[in-house]
């Protein structure tokens, strides 16, 4: 089963019966030597395992131990996330945006006011006021070695713990016991993402800034000098970009940018830039993009481990790899990010948590992939460009709306066929939405995926537009963006074209120069136009 799969490859699981592990919906391997698991049920029970340094598996003792332990106060919470330090310290974040901490908490990391060890997970307050109330809501949190960050709904961030290098952005070098929300710079902007290094803090807002504070003895921070940053400051070293992803290692980070490149700063003695070389920068550089379009980006503040996947789905890892120092890109064998660090980081802990989809925990979903265009048990064929596709009507019927009219008794003529012959979309286009059907998934190239919007579109199918929709955003370039917004805006396909539109705005200058927006149908263009111009676009 895919839980059990996904999970092998962590040490701290090895031991535990497949029933258990395959009942496990949420994942987190963090601690000194990967060591210690805290993981969420699909029946939404809370439990955890593992060497229990400073009472980090909150479940009420300094007791480790190899098999589960049921964390009461975190069960029927509905928990969506964790974030760890180093201490270490762990923070839960709930469905309705309520926060938990526990374990080591000798600089108040936790949050909660004094430098008690959390033995159970406590409920945090936000600063001086009462704990988190209906309408506000913590939907991100990220973890230095001994410090803190929240994100809440509204875009802003908070911070507490240790504050020696200034990592809080209060302003001081004095440690901070409960949240604060982080003012100067960021306090009148949204915040989309944070993330923090061991000693560091990054903010990402909704317009693509990027904003750093703490510690910046190795040019992590990115603002071009090795001085400490007690209140956050723009990293301008990557101005003209719009930064979609920040990620945080030990001492250094990475950004992804909307158009696919990646830049990174800060620490370099292993080689996690990824730039050929072990000189630290203070200041971002482009990591060499020959290798393809960047879509996500992965690093750890335990350890100088760096990964990334590009657009055809390969793996990449460089940096402190079990102790060999990768200075460049490395293609792996790998179809994910987790699975890089189970193998190759030192210490072996999660650079997120692991999130198991509940379609994979079985085996029906082989079964259904197996049984696609297989002629010995099919009862339909459906022609396309005089090529065959094997096909089962129960399970058309099943998935598709179109399929369950057509045939439906008296209402289409194909109702009682056994082949039928499909000349509105092309071969590959048609294969790939019946294995849909059949999977759940798209097989088809990024590129192409335009065809098999424009055939959700017409079979009325929204959640595979939704899935057509995310896979073209990974192609959106200037040159064709404005293209891509029109056929977006055609299929009502009202995400991608807002993605598309925020795109072009923040690379407008190129944009109206590129001979797709000069191809745009006259109204298109218009409406364009004037959607840019209530955006600001042409302030003077």
């Amino acid at each position: 089963k895919m839980a059990e799969k996904r999970l092998s490859r962590w040490p701290v699981f090895s031991l535990l019966e497949p029933e258990f592990l395959n009942r496990i919906k949420i994942a987190c391997v963090f601690g000194a030597a990967g060591n210690e698991a805290v993981v969420v049920t699909w029946d939404d029970e809370v439990f955890s395992l593992g060497s229990n340094c400073s009472s980090c598996l909150g479940v009420g003792d300094g007791y480790g131990g190899l098999q589960p332990r049921k964390v009461d106060s975190l069960c029927k919470k509905a928990v969506t996330n964790f974030a760890f330090g180093s201490g270490p310290h762990v923070l839960a974040v709930t469905e309705c945006g309520h926060l938990y901490s526990w374990g080591h908490n000798g600089y108040s990391q936790l949050g909660q006011g004094g430098t008690t060890q959390g033995l159970h997970p406590t409920r945090v307050s936000l600063g001086s006021s009462s704990l988190l109330g209906e309408g506000i809501k913590v939907v991100q949190v990220a973890c230095g070695s001994h410090h803190s960050l929240a994100l809440l709904e509204g875009g802003e961030v908070y911070a507490w713990g240790y504050n020696n290098c200034g990592q809080v952005g209060s302003g001081t070098t004095t440690n901070q016991p409960v949240p604060r929300r982080v003012q100067t710079n960021i306090g009148s902007k949204t915040c989309t993402r944070i993330t923090c290094g061991q000693t560091s803090s990054m903010a990402l807002t909704d317009s693509g800034e990027l904003f750093a504070w703490g510690y910046n003895g190795n040019g992590q921070l990115g603002v071009g000098n090795n001085s400490n940053q007690p209140t956050p400051i723009k990293v301008i070293g990557v101005q003209g970009n719009i930064i979609t992803q920040i990620v945080c290692g030990y001492s250094h980070t990475l950004a992804l940018t909307d158009a696919g490149e990646m830049f990174a700063w800060g620490s370099n003695a292993y080689g996690q830039l990824g730039i050929g070389s072990k000189m630290n920068h203070v200041s971002p550089v482009h990591v060499e993009q020959t290798l393809g379009r960047f879509i996500e980006i992965a690093a750890c503040h335990y350890n100088n481990v760096s990964a990334a996947i590009i657009q055809s789905g390969k793996v990449y890892i460089w940096g402190q790899c079990r102790g060999q120092a990768i200075l460049s890109p490395l293609e792996t064998r790998f179809d994910n990010l987790d699975d890089v660090f189970a193998c190759f980081a030192a210490p072996a802990s999660m650079w997120r948590p692991l999130f198991i989809d509940q379609d994979d925990s079985g085996t029906l979903l082989e079964d259904m992939k197996s049984a696609f265009d297989d002629s010995s048990s099919s009862d339909m064929t459906i022609i396309v460009e005089e090529k065959p596709i094997h096909v089962h009507k129960s399970i058309l019927r099943i998935r598709c709306e179109h399929f369950r009219s057509m045939f439906q008794e008296g209402h289409w003529i194909e109702a009682d066929k056994s082949e039928i012959t499909i000349t509105q979309f092309t071969f590959q286009v048609y294969r790939a939405f019946l294995y849909y059907l059949y999977s759940d998934q798209i097989e088809l190239p990024a590129e192409e995926a335009i065809d098999l919007l424009d055939l959700a579109n017409a079979y009325c199918e929204d959640r595979l537009k939704k899935k057509c929709e995310s896979l073209i955003k990974q192609v959106v370039t200037v040159d064709n963006v404005a293209t891509l917004y029109e056929v977006a805006s055609r299929f009502k396909a009202d995400r991608l074209a807002d993605f598309c539109f925020r795109f072009a705005m923040n690379h407008m200058t190129y944009v109206v120069q590129s001979e797709g927006f000069n191809n745009l149908e006259e109204l298109t263009m218009k409406q364009f136009i004037k959607m840019a111009a209530v955006n600001g676009a042409f302030k003077t």
